[in-house]
């Protein structure tokens, strides 16, 4: 961390692809509270970019008072959504399958090895993800409440169960493929709703992949500058406050 700015150091091996001119257009929120800063899903597609060298411009909209014309780009206000000329898609998972196609980086032209991160991706957002979201509301939104106390342990072994499969590819692997790919993007990202818990430290080989992803260039000129976003922006006045 940059104790100046209290942001991750911006790694300078490579410049950000952050471009006002740039054709892809990445949507996410210009503030978002302390928690959730760092952690927004707009961070994929930007890690995506920085990965592959493609250049891309950020629109930032209000949390708090989302502008109506972007219900029809994402009907649930939620980010990112994307347009990339006259193309334009919405969910994290969907815009790291379009830069993918833009870039053998970050998705694989050979038939099989493609398949296979297709294949990890959908793991992260469906079978890993989901519990994990739960786990966040059980221990953060929820914490203290009765019903969370007796949910935690039931989920914590259901979160091991999920974690078991991917601590054994991992062990011998150092990305899911043979390279870091999207699916790599989508399952440390996911991962990372788990980094303040003793349910990643347990898994060693699961642990040392996402410090691994944490770690790259690509990601750290990312998540630099989502929280230069937030940084720029301060925290909107609410109502009656």
């Amino acid at each position: 961390m940059d104790p100046a700015t209290n942001l991750p150091k911006r790694t300078h091996s490579r410049v950000s692809m952050l471009d006002p001119a740039a054709q892809i257009e990445i949507v996410a929120f210009e503030w978002v509270p302390d928690f959730a800063q760092g952690h927004v899903r707009d961070l994929r597609p930007r890690w995506a970019c920085e990965e592959a060298g493609l250049p891309y411009r950020e629109r930032l909209i209000s949390v708090m008072d989302k502008p109506a014309w972007y219900f029809d780009e994402q009907p649930w206000g939620q980010v990112p959504a994307l347009r990339h000329g006259d193309l334009h898609v919405f969910e994290s998972g969907a815009t790291l399958l379009h830069l993918g196609e833009k870039s053998e980086t970050l998705l694989p032209r050979d038939a099989a090895r493609r398949s296979e991160a297709i294949s990890w991706l959908f793991a992260a957002f469906n079978t890993v993800e989901p519990p994990l979201m739960e786990y966040g509301n059980v221990t953060l939104f929820a914490a203290g409440e009765e019903w969370a106390k007796l949910r935690l342990p039931s989920l914590e072994a259901f979160i091991r169960t999920r974690l078991a499969p991917l601590e054994r590819r991992l062990a011998t692997s150092e990305w899911l493929g043979e390279a870091l790919t999207i699916a790599d993007i989508a399952m440390v990202s996911a991962l990372r709703a788990l980094e303040d818990s003793d349910l990643l430290a347990e898994h060693s080989a699961t642990f040392a992949y996402v410090e691994r992803g944490k770690a790259r260039p690509a990601f750290q000129r990312a998540i630099a500058d989502q929280l230069a976003a937030f940084a720029r922006h301060p925290q909107p006045q609410m109502e009656g406050a």
